[in-house]
């Protein structure tokens, strides 16, 4: 299993925002390609989903937390 830390993740999950087009609607996990998700600790996965959602709030008036998923996943439209 890939050992890899919340604060890691967001840094890619950072990176790959640059690929979220205006308008496009995204969950975190959308941001990792294929089943790379599911091997990521489920600790991690729900501290990342914390982290990131922090660093929307804080940071990034260009993306709108706007509710949950069916499976409770915060979801994010880009501006």
């Amino acid at each position: 299993m890939e050992q890899i830390t919340a604060n890691e993740l967001l840094l890619e999950a950072k990176e790959e925002l640059k690929k979220v087009r205006p308008g496009e609607s995204f969950i975190v996990k959308d941001l990792f390609q294929g089943i790379r998700w599911n091997r990521f600790p489920r600790s991690e996965r729900l501290l990342l989903g914390t982290l990131f959602l922090n660093y929307v709030k804080t940071e990034r008036t260009d993306i709108i937390p706007n509710g949950k998923n069916p499976s409770s996943q915060q979801k994010y439209t880009m501006k």
